[in-house]
C-alpha cells in the first residue's frame, strides 16, 4: 500500500496553504464570522477560481474527478486555518450526492457550484431521530405535498435550493426544491464554531415527479455514501486542528517565560504536549487508512470512519482543551486562534455521530 501523496496532490496542499497564509488569516476569518451572510462571496468565487469547488465532481458532470484523498487534504488545511466558508454544505453534502444520483438537472447544478453561482444545502437531520438518518419523520404524500421539519440544515440561510430527506409510504426518498417554495420556512442560528445554521419546516409544500432525486434504495446509498464522506472531510479538518494545537502550544511555550526560563523547558508541560503530539500522529494514521478504504470503496469503509470519527471525537476535543490550559488565560480569549479549535473540536464531534455513537457503530 502507497502511503506517499503523489505530485498532484503535494501541490494541492501547498496551493491550499498559500492561500490560507495570504488570503485568510485569522483577522480574515473573524471579519467573515460576523458578517451577516456568514462566508465571504469574494472568498467563494476565489474558491471557483482555484478549481476547488469543481474537485469531487465527476468529469462527466463537469468537474475534476477528484476523490476522497484530494478532498481530505483540503479539508486538513481549512482545519488548521479554521475556514469558514460553507464547502461541506454545498459542495461535499449536496453536490456529491446530486453528482452521484440519476437526476436529470444535475449538470446544470453542479456547473453552477462549480462556477460559485449557487449554493444548495442538505436537509437530513431531525429532532429526536438522534442520528437515524434513514427513516425520516418528514412526509411526502402521494400527491407530492411535503410536511415536516428538519434542523442543523449547514448554511440553510444561504441556500438558494434544499436537498430534502423524506419518507414516502415508508420508502426513503430524497428530494430537491426551491428555498423560496410556499410552505418553507427558515429560522437560521450560529453553531459554537461560528457555522450557519437553520431549522427547515415544510407545510403543505407542493411538489412533483420532477422534483425526485431518488427512492427507496438508490436514496439509502447516496445518503450512506454522502454522509460518510463528508465525516470523512470533517474528520480531516478535526485532525488539522490537532495538528496546528501542537504546533501552536510548542511555539507559545518556547516564548513564555516563568521562574527566568522558558515553561517549554519544564518536564510536566513537556509531557502534555508530547501526548498532544502522539494524539495528532495516530488521528493522521488512522485519517489515511480511512480515506484509502472510502478512496477504493471497500466493504469495510463504513467501518473505518467510524473508527476515525470515535477517535477524533474524543482525542481532538483532549488536545484543543490541552492547548487552551497550556496557553493559560490567552486560550480563552477570543484574539487568539487556540480557543476556537476547541470550539470547533465540539462541533465536529457532535456533527454526522459523536465519539460514543461511532464507537457503539464500530464494534
Amino acid at each position: 500500500m502507497n502511503l506517499d501523496y503523489n505530485d498532484e496532490q503535494n501541490m494541492l496542499r501547498e496551493q491550499i496553504q498559500k492561500f490560507c497564509e495570504s488570503e485568510y488569516d485569522f483577522y480574515k476569518r473573524e471579519e467573515i464570522v460576523k458578517s451577516s451572510k456568514d462566508f465571504d462571496p469574494n472568498v467563494w468565487n476565489l474558491f471557483a477560481e482555484q478549481g476547488w469547488l469543481s474537485m469531487p465532481f465527476s468529469e462527466q458532470s463537469g468537474g475534476l474527478g477528484f476523490g476522497p484523498i484530494e478532498l481530505s487534504i483540503l479539508f486538513e488545511e481549512f482545519g488548521k486555518a479554521l475556514v469558514i466558508e460553507p464547502y461541506l454544505s454545498t459542495v461535499v453534502l449536496s453536490g456529491t450526492l446530486l453528482d452521484k444520483s440519476t437526476f436529470s438537472e444535475k449538470n446544470d447544478l453542479i456547473e453552477k457550484i462549480c462556477t460559485g453561482s449557487i449554493h444548495i444545502s442538505l436537509a437530513y437531520a431531525e429532532v429526536d431521530k438522534g442520528y437515524d438518518y434513514l427513516n425520516p419523520t418528514t412526509t411526502l404524500d402521494s400527491k407530492f405535498i411535503l410536511n415536516g421539519t428538519k434542523t442543523l440544515v449547514l448554511n440553510g440561510s444561504n441556500a438558494e435550493k434544499i436537498i430534502v430527506t423524506c419518507n414516502n409510504d415508508e420508502t426513503l426518498n430524497i428530494v430537491i426544491l426551491d428555498a423560496n417554495t410556499s410552505g418553507v420556512s427558515i429560522n437560521s442560528f450560529s453553531t459554537v464554531d461560528g457555522q450557519s445554521c437553520s431549522e427547515i419546516s415544510f407545510e403543505n409544500v407542493k411538489l412533483d415527479k420532477s422534483n425526485i432525486v431518488a427512492t427507496g434504495n438508490d436514496a439509502k446509498n447516496l445518503l450512506k455514501e454522502t454522509i460518510n464522506l463528508a465525516t470523512l472531510c470533517i474528520c480531516a479538518e478535526a485532525v488539522g486542528c490537532m495538528e496546528s494545537c501542537y504546533h501552536k502550544t510548542l511555539e507559545y511555550t518556547k516564548g513564555r517565560e516563568q521562574f527566568g526560563q522558558p515553561i517549554s523547558g519544564f518536564q510536566v508541560l513537556q509531557h502534555r504536549m508530547v501526548d498532544m503530539f502522539i494524539e495528532s500522529e495516530l488521528a493522521k494514521s488512522l485519517l489515511i487508512k480511512a480515506m484509502l478504504e472510502v478512496n477504493n470503496r471497500s466493504d469495510d469503509m463504513y467501518k473505518h470512519v467510524s473508527a476515525l470519527k470515535s477517535y477524533v471525537g474524543k482525542s481532538g476535543k483532549l488536545s484543543a482543551k490541552e492547548a487552551v490550559q497550556l496557553h493559560g488565560g490567552m486560550g480563552v480569549s477570543e484574539e487568539m486562534m487556540i480557543g476556537h479549535y476547541l470550539k470547533k473540536m465540539i462541533s465536529v464531534d457532535a456533527l454526522f455521530g459523536n465519539a460514543d455513537y461511532h464507537l457503539k457503530t464500530f464494534s
